[in-house]
């Protein structure tokens, strides 16, 4: 396993966890992980790279070893956190990012507003969302209100070995070993032994607006750099996006990722055999072997 070196970072006046690997004269590449997950996620990504490359991957807002927002979390926060990281360890140049989900969102659209701070972006299983109706704006935002005033919480678990067992019943394909180092990076353990998770509950607040498709693919047809997306085979995600009325929904469920993609001027699409959403866990060797060929 390659070492990971911890790295105390303030961006924008919050306190970030940041984790390196690699020698930081070997070229510079940023991780961006997704939704309730942290920076040690990518550890077996990193091991599968066969290049010596400086890694750098922030614990998002909120999560793993990075401050907490008590007003709440919101994606533009997310890309402007990412620009500081950027300006934190590569000043004026244009960079590799490779972003999972919630950040390979992120990455996508920091490559259209930054279009030339980007020279490769890639996304693994972030593709958007599904388009919302206007007219769910008044539900949204009255969801919103009613979780305020009733804020979402984590239960304890009975240990951290319990926090794997919960992992694996959600990823079958996790082995027991990266269970067990996913569940001390996702949880700490509490002085009675019992184990919670690290991430503020109040990611799980809903979001007050609607989410709309025109302003993401707006941003990514001001996308220069070349873009790699990463599907994996088992996943729900282009299911989930080919079920909604935007997309064409083909036998294997990507016609709507590809429909999205075509709106990137230089995008192209491989897919993971053997994976779900989670494929950095699920199949970190393929992933690799996709996506360091795309980065020289």
């Amino acid at each position: 396993m390659k070492h990971a070196r911890s790295h105390d970072v303030d961006l924008r006046g919050l306190a970030h966890r940041v984790l390196t690997w690699g020698d930081a004269d070997a070229p510079l590449l940023f991780l961006v992980h997704g939704w309730m997950d942290v920076a040690a996620s990518f550890q077996f990504l990193v091991d599968a790279f066969a290049g010596e490359r400086h890694v750098v991957a922030p614990d998002l807002r909120g999560y793993g070893g990075s401050a907490w927002q008590p007003q709440g979390y919101w994606f533009p926060d997310y890309v402007a956190d990412l620009e500081a990281l950027i300006e934190h360890y590569a000043p004026g140049r244009p960079v590799d990012i490779v972003g999972h989900s919630l950040g390979g969102n992120v990455a996508m659209i920091y490559a259209g507003v930054r279009p030339s701070r980007v020279r490769r972006a890639v996304s693994l299983e972030g593709f958007g969302l599904p388009d919302q109706p206007l007219e769910d704006s008044p539900h949204r935002y009255a969801k919103w209100l009613d979780a305020l005033a009733s804020p979402p919480s984590f239960r304890p678990y009975a240990d951290l070995a319990a926090v794997a067992d919960r992992m694996q019943k959600d990823n079958p394909r996790l082995t027991r070993e990266r269970a067990l180092f996913l569940a001390s990076h996702w949880a700490r353990e509490l002085p009675d032994g019992r184990a919670e998770l690290r991430s503020d509950p109040r990611h799980k607040l809903p979001f007050p607006h609607v989410y709309r498709i025109e302003e993401s693919i707006a941003t990514w047809r001001n996308v220069t750099a070349p873009v790699l997306w990463v599907a994996a085979s088992d996943s729900e995600i282009p299911r989930w996006l080919a079920r909604h009325p935007e997309g064409e929904a083909g036998a294997d469920g990507l016609d709507a990722v590809r429909n999205r993609l075509a709106n990137v001027r230089d995008g192209r699409l491989v897919t993971i055999d053997g994976a779900g959403h989670m494929l950095h866990h699920d199949q970190p060797a393929a992933v690799a072997a996709a996506v360091e060929p795309f980065l020289r």
